[in-house]
């Protein structure tokens, strides 16, 4: 499957890159508006500025198919993570500011779904699962890190500008406390706002990963875009390295710290 990477390390961390992915097979582009719209809520460049987890031996799962096809961080029963409060589902329909992603009738049906479900969530999550799994026999305690990130003003989906640093730990159920603690701290410890299980707690991954007393501590971090690129600019932004330096900076050492922390536990 060229579309599912799996960098294998030996370190108690597993990066997740659910959202990063830009590839939109030819018979659902057809249905979509538009490719631009249909990447419009992509995780720009979230695998460039992580790009350095594999030098600190954490593995890394990441897809390169486009969450407008199939949103691998959503229950997979078509649930709502967030009850009463507007998001996008496990094949999005809309964008996330509520614009139509598909052309009038050519919405994905039942089947359709189901069949996109098969084709890209199943083995994700399985190689998930699997690294999960081959780690645990490995280390005590592992730590599974959600990548994520969001323009820094959606107003559907929240009132104002959005902290930069958004920590999500299912509401402190999918990590143990030291875990979640390390975390907060060093974001309190950084130059940008910061928020713990603020509007965005944990996705799927998160909250199926997450298992404290099994040795699996999960946690999502949704960085608003401003912290690494510029949002001013019109359509896909741009990377550069300068604008991004900082944040890859204290995510290196967040990560370190995570592993590090992970390694130490019993």
């Amino acid at each position: 499957m060229t579309w599912l990477t799996v960098t294998r390390g030996d370190a108690p961390l597993l990066v997740s890159m659910p959202h990063t992915g830009t590839t939109l097979p030819d018979g659902i582009e057809n249905d979509l508006v538009s490719r631009e719209l249909a990447l419009h809520d992509t995780d720009w460049w979230i695998d460039r500025l992580y790009d350095f987890a594999a030098g600190l031996g954490a593995t890394i799962v990441h897809t390169a198919i486009s969450r407008t096809v199939i949103d691998v961080n959503r229950d997979p029963s078509g649930a709502s993570l967030y009850p009463g409060q507007a998001t996008t589902g496990l094949c999005p329909v809309t964008t996330f500011d509520g614009r139509p992603l598909y052309r009038p009738g050519r919405e994905p049906d039942a089947g359709e779904i189901e069949r996109r479900k098969q084709t890209y969530f199943t083995p994700y999550h399985d190689a998930l699962a699997q690294e999960v799994s081959r780690l645990r026999k490995a280390h005590p305690a592992i730590v599974v890190y959600d990548c994520h990130s969001i323009r820094s003003f959606v107003p559907r989906l929240f009132d104002g500008e959005l902290p930069i640093l958004n920590i999500g730990t299912n509401g402190g159920l999918s990590a143990a406390p030291e875990i979640e603690r390390l975390v907060v701290e060093a974001c309190a410890g950084s130059s940008v706002s910061h928020v713990l299980n603020g509007r965005f707690k944990g996705g799927w991954i998160t909250r199926s990963l997450g298992n404290p007393a099994a040795g699996v501590h999960a946690v999502q971090m949704e960085i608003a875009c401003r912290g690494y690129i510029d949002e001013t600019e019109e359509g896909a932004p741009v990377y550069d390295p300068a604008v991004a330096t900082p944040m890859r900076l204290f995510l290196t050492d967040l990560l370190t710290s995570l592993r590090d922390r992970a390694a130490a536990m019993a």
